[in-house]
């Protein structure tokens, strides 16, 4: 399936570059499909030229592939693509990927990974190779594996890919005495969070911290209020408030309501009137069950899950190993002893250190600092 190519490397890795950048504009966007990039190049003696760039359009169709075959028309035959993901091979709501790079002539394709959709798993890259096509994988494979990492997290365990987004204070606090919401980080961060949940599917939190900030968790940015993502709150009994902002823009902005099995049912009832959705999941003492919870949440086709959370749910995630990258927001600013811990029941080096999870970047962002963890 794979072979040399006499494409200079440089080219090849600016391509992919290039198809990577594509793929992550639809991030938050095209759920429950994953955010693809695909580029048509046409090698020319003088050089390569771009004749059709395609990433997935919002609600997961049309796929990359085909925007990019489009854009590119006649000019595709016998050009290579760079894809950012395995081009699809079944037949779902529309004809498969692989069949339309075939039909178009596109002479190679470079595939930065497999899809891991059991439907797919490789056949659209067997299906092109068969048909003459050169199939080159794993070009950008790293970043590629970011980039889909709530795709990849769904097919492979059926929940999303969960990102912890925590802002603490220099001293570790992440609010004042008797839960009273403050001000930690500075406009910058605030604007970036802002940008995280344009990227992502859903935003998840606790009843807890409705009641403590009534937050709106849309995405407040100039012009991109339609990117703001799916509200998902964790409600064990249904308690949260009818008065919540999150419940009176519930028409505007979805709202999910994940509740207990036995929670009142005229509960139910009041929120739904509301435009809430509700969902029933198992719960336990300790609450709702986490891993069932977001089960729920990758059945729904959610797969990239932004946790905008209090000390207690932040902590009950890092306890269950449900988090998959973090962000922490660093402020210089301290609150002081008085102050809430950013972990119910934990230090912060349970995050910060961690053996499930790895540090793999620092950003200044105005006078905070952002410290990114991942998965090992």
């Amino acid at each position: 399936m794979t072979s040399q190519s006499s494409t200079p490397p440089d080219d090849d890795l600016r391509f992919m570059d290039l198809a990577l950048a594509l793929g992550r504009r639809g991030l938050g966007r095209t759920w429950p499909n994953p955010s693809v990039g695909a580029l048509v190049v046409r090698r020319e003696r003088d050089g390569s030229a771009i004749v059709g760039r395609g990433w997935t359009q919002p609600g997961g169709r049309p796929h990359a592939e085909t925007e990019a075959l489009a854009r590119a028309g006649a000019a595709a035959r016998g050009a290579t693509l760079y894809v950012t993901l395995e081009p699809c091979s079944h037949h779902g709501q529309t004809a498969p990927c692989a069949d339309a790079v075939i039909a178009a002539g596109i002479a190679e394709v470079v595939s930065a990974q497999e899809d891991p959709n059991p439907q797919v798993a490789g056949e659209g890259h067997r299906r092109m190779a068969a048909a003459g096509i050169t199939v080159r994988v794993g070009l950008g494979a790293e970043e590629a594996r970011r980039v889909h990492a709530g795709h990849i997290r769904r097919m492979r365990e059926g929940r999303p890919q969960v990102f912890l987004k925590l802002a603490v204070s220099a001293d570790g606090k992440a609010g004042l005495a008797g839960r009273r919401p403050v001000a930690i980080t500075g406009e910058e961060a605030r604007e970036r969070v802002h940008l995280m949940r344009a990227m992502s599917d859903a935003v998840l939190t606790g009843r807890g911290t409705i009641a403590a900030d009534d937050p709106l968790l849309t995405c407040r940015l100039p012009g991109m209020a339609g990117r703001s993502p799916v509200r998902v709150v964790l409600d064990t009994n249904l308690q949260l408030s009818l008065d919540a902002r999150v419940v009176a823009s519930a028409r505007e902005v979805p709202l999910w309501v994940l509740a207990g099995l036995h929670a009142p049912p005229e509960r139910e009832a009041a929120l739904r009137a509301r435009g809430v959705e509700v969902m029933r999941v198992p719960s336990g003492e300790a609450g709702l069950d986490l891993e069932a919870a977001l089960q729920s949440l990758g059945r729904r086709g959610i797969t990239r899950l932004m946790a905008e959370t209090g000390p207690i749910l932040a902590a009950a995630l890092l306890r269950a190993d449900l988090i998959d990258e973090a962000f922490l927001l660093r402020s210089a600013s301290t609150i002081g002893a008085e102050g809430i811990d950013a972990l119910e029941g934990l230090p912060l080096e349970a995050l910060t250190r961690s053996p499930k999870l790895k540090v793999i970047g620092t950003e200044q962002i105005g006078g905070d600092t952002m410290e990114i963890l991942a998965r090992r």
